[in-house]
């Protein structure tokens, strides 16, 4: 899915209507099926982007364009229709925390669904094979009937990112989705996410604390600073004194130092009710 940035500016998500926008006078342009990964010091604006392109947040200026349409300008049930193709995946999956979860996957595949088989879901899965299929991918084949407040922190992450492959969206957008994995898994969740990317021809768009592993998985960086777009480079062109200049007096985040764990693996004991942060 085609993806065009002219100009745009957004406000967070949180923010008052008056506040300054998050997101200023950002132009990016990708193509249906790139890759992209999005880096810069907290509070650049990174979640802001996502929640933009995902039409959860109306453009305070400028124009978003998915497939050569501004979805702003179609009427709501075509809105609703394109916000279908889309998958916005939060840091925090928001799994409710009694729900089955064969059930929190296949809610991948709710915006393709009726009403009444929405409800019917809930009790009876309608696809338990597609939700097993995403689950293996991230090694969880095995907890597709636990529920989720029997998951650690990590797990909980994965079966967030295994609702997206049971989705049938179009443009990914994921935000800082390693943030609870230990260094295999966040291995793996990467390389889960751009070989089947790659594989159904979807457009990727995704948010990482970690610049090393974003020069490594993706082909292209785009950083973000103060909410602007600092450059849009192939991630070869990313050299050290343009990573030194963005993170200036954040050193610590590009130097290794990981922001704060919202839900550390050890927090949750199999048998143990987990809090749950829903965005």
């Amino acid at each position: 899915m085609q993806l065009q940035l002219q100009q745009l500016s957004a406000r967070h998500p949180a923010a008052k209507g008056n506040s300054v926008p998050a997101l200023r006078g950002a132009n990016v342009q990708l193509q249906a099926g790139e890759q992209i990964a999005v880096i810069g010091p907290s509070g650049a604006g990174k979640t802001t982007l996502l929640h933009a392109v995902a039409c959860a947040l109306q453009p305070a200026s400028g124009e978003l364009l998915i497939g050569a349409q501004n979805p702003w300008s179609l009427p709501r049930s075509a809105l609703q229709e394109l916000r279908g193709e889309l998958f916005l995946a939060p840091q925090v999956p928001p799994l409710p925390p009694r729900q089955r979860v064969v059930t929190a996957v296949l809610a991948g595949r709710l915006p393709q669904m009726s009403l009444a088989s929405s409800l019917r879901s809930l009790f009876y899965p309608s696809d338990i094979p597609a939700a097993h299929q995403a689950l293996k991918a991230f090694d969880l084949d095995e907890k597709i009937f636990e529920r989720v407040d029997r998951l650690s922190g990590g797990e909980r992450q994965r079966v967030g990112l295994a609702r997206l492959l049971a989705s049938n969206a179009k443009l990914w957008l994921v935000d800082e989705p390693l943030s609870a994995l230990d260094p295999t898994r966040a291995t793996q969740a990467l390389q889960v996410l751009t070989r089947e990317a790659k594989a159904r021809g979807a457009t990727l768009v995704c948010t990482l604390h970690q610049v090393e592993r974003a020069l490594e998985a993706f082909p292209r960086i785009l950083g973000l600073r103060d909410g602007e777009v600092a450059f849009d480079l192939p991630a070869a062109q990313v050299t050290q004194d343009k990573l030194r200049a963005l993170y200036a007096q954040h050193e610590d985040e590009l130097f290794g130092a990981a922001p704060v764990n919202e839900f550390p693996e050890q927090n949750a004991q199999p048998g143990q009710p987990a809090v749950m942060h829903c965005r």
